[in-house]
């Protein structure tokens, strides 16, 4: 059979290449289709759960993450500082059980959490949306109270909330600090945005 001009390896590079450019348009098209199976910024901040690696939280100190576009405090309370707060005299409260909801249905008792040794609270004051100070030190400076138990503090108008959130008497602040809901995923791993239930 007569030679008829085909250049076979020609032929291979342009079917190699014309695969490769396919593969790579794909990809490319593949991406994004994936990518926006992910929340957006915009579900995310309409309520989407977040996670919070607590795994190097010391006793004693919070941490802040954001949910909803607003500030959540993880506390990790110390033996002496769950101590403190269960001593508190429920007169000086104006919400020591929490009538008013605040929180979600599971939340019980006078530390308002699921473990005594993690609080989990919304870190906006009631009264007009400012960010309390973390004051958990017992007598704090600046706090103008005597027998401070520790808690936090908003400079703005002198509303104060004790390690479990609750709201002291005679504070423009009318209620609890928030609690979200929120689950543990693991030991160190918490979920907010998302019951216990979940």
């Amino acid at each position: 059979m007569a030679d008829s001009g085909i250049n076979k390896s020609r032929r291979r590079f342009l079917v190699v290449a014309t695969s490769v450019v396919g593969a790579v348009g794909a990809i490319g098209v593949a991406v994004p289709f994936v990518a926006s199976w992910q929340p957006s910024a915009r579900a995310k901040a309409a309520g989407a759960p977040v996670r919070a690696d607590i795994s190097r939280l010391e006793p004693g100190q919070r941490v802040i993450v954001e949910w909803r576009g607003r500030p959540v405090w993880i506390i990790s309370r110390t033996p002496e500082m769950i101590a403190r707060t269960q001593a508190i005299d429920v007169t000086s409260l104006a919400d020591p059980d929490s009538n008013v909801p605040q929180q979600p249905a599971y939340i019980a008792g006078g530390l308002r959490s699921v473990t005594p040794e993690i609080g989990v609270l919304v870190g906006i004051c009631t009264h007009l949306g400012c960010s309390p100070l973390f004051r958990p030190e017992p007598d704090a400076a600046g706090v103008g109270v005597d027998n401070w138990p520790g808690g936090f503090f908003c400079p703005c108008h002198a509303s104060r909330f004790d390690l479990a959130g609750r709201v002291f008497s005679n504070v423009p602040a009318p209620t609890n600090l928030e609690v979200p809901p929120y689950r543990f995923a693991s030991d160190d791993i918490i979920v907010i945005g998302e019951d216990e239930e979940a």
